[in-house]
């Protein structure tokens, strides 16, 4: 009767277990990779299986929960769940009833770039004095990146797009996962050895943040910032992160969008160069007149008329100048002239023999020929000598 009652059907035992398992891990963390992730399109709940290396549990997030994610997950990623774990009857097996959902490892990535990144800027890898423009009219362009990937095909379909003259070189390497980073160096390096490219490409698609890790690698970054050729980081999205970013010399958003940047369009180039011709066949001719209307002026005809035209103001000056001199010399004659006359006139009223051809005379004393002016000057019986104006006149005082 003992054992019969030991007996349980299988819901027992479910419901037993069921109760047991709730009990004891009502919240529960687990980190694992996911596997068979799929969306109920439906319902809009999460399924998938959450495993490491040994073991595996089935997990669901409901659609409530699942609306609060700030990613998309899918299968390899891993992650950090946090949930409680159910029984689910009909099945028999047990799983994880996710509350929240988080990248595993997302933030020690994030952390150890950011370190990375402050330590390179402070040995100047980053410095906007390093960067080099890139050639306007490259003759080859140089890809570092997986060539079965899809950046690639991306890249080279807008090169022949945008012109079909330049040269492309693709360098293969691995993109993502061990010896990635050693594979894209190795690449840089030989381009930069061989010269076989004026424009370096480095870059890949999008990916999780692990499988752009080469990209932000110390190495990959040292060759990009060392490299002779001008190079462009083309790695994934605008929104991802690589440190190859920072250490090229141009940053593009998209791998396509590094193409657009390295390469310039051949239209654009033909009408640049079309403008040129014309505009330098316009300055050639203007220029070429310019010149036969100055040869046309030293034809002797031209050159008689242009003599003249330089001759006949000179001409007109020095005339001009001459009748000026001539009227300056006469005017100053006739200054002269009129100065001598003046003096003459003054000379002439000062002459004494007028004075006394007006009736006056001259009395000088006889023995010393002084002039008498007064009567006091002489005395009587003084010998005076009288000057009229003809002849001499003796006579004595009384």
């Amino acid at each position: 009767m003992a054992e019969k009652d030991n007996v349980f059907t299988v819901t027992q035992l479910t419901n037993l277990i069921k109760t047991m398992l709730e009990g004891t891990f009502p919240n529960v963390q687990l980190r694992g990779e996911i596997s068979n992730f799929k969306i109920n399109s439906a319902s809009g709940h999460m399924y998938f299986v959450l495993k490491d290396m040994q073991s595996q549990i089935s997990a669901v997030m409901f659609r409530g929960r699942a609306a609060y994610l700030d990613f998309t997950p899918k299968d390899g990623m891993m992650v950090t769940v946090q949930g409680s774990i159910s029984v689910y009857g009909p099945r028999g097996n047990y799983q994880i009833i996710a509350s929240s959902m988080h990248q595993a490892g997302i933030g020690d990535i994030m952390e150890m770039i950011e370190k990375r990144k402050r330590l390179l800027a402070a040995e100047g890898l980053f410095d906007s004095d390093r960067k080099k423009n890139l050639p306007p009219y490259p003759k080859t362009v140089g890809i570092v990146t997986s060539p079965t990937g899809a950046a690639l095909r991306d890249i080279l379909q807008i090169i022949r797009r945008r012109n079909d003259s330049v040269n492309v070189t693709v360098l293969p390497a691995q993109v993502q996962g061990d010896g990635a980073a050693e594979t894209i160096v190795r690449m840089i390096k030989a381009a930069n050895r061989w010269k076989l490219c004026d424009i370096l490409i480095v870059g890949r698609g999008g990916g999780s943040i692990e499988d752009l890790l080469p990209f932000s690698d110390e190495s990959v970054v040292r060759a990009v910032a060392e490299s002779e050729i001008p190079t462009v980081s083309a790695v994934g999205h605008q929104t991802d992160l690589a440190l190859t970013d920072y250490a090229a010399d141009v940053r593009a958003p998209t791998p396509s969008a590094a193409a657009e940047i390295a390469v310039p369009l051949k239209n654009e180039i033909v009408d640049r160069i079309t403008r040129c011709r014309d505009e330098m066949h316009a300055e050639l001719s203007s220029r070429l007149m310019h010149m036969k209307m100055t040869l046309k002026l030293f034809q002797p005809e031209n050159m008689e008329a242009q003599f003249r035209r330089i001759e006949q103001p000179l001409q007109i000056r020095l005339d001009s100048a001459r009748d000026d001199l001539r009227d300056a010399m006469q005017k100053a004659v006739e200054g002269y002239r009129l100065r001598i006359r003046q003096c003459g006139m003054t000379l002439e009223n000062c002459n004494p023999q007028n004075i006394l051809d007006r009736g006056y005379s001259m009395v000088c004393d006889a023995k010393t020929g002084r002039v008498i002016r007064s009567a006091e000057e002489t005395e009587k019986g003084a010998e005076l000598t009288i000057r009229p104006a003809r002849g001499l006149i003796s006579a004595t005082v009384n």
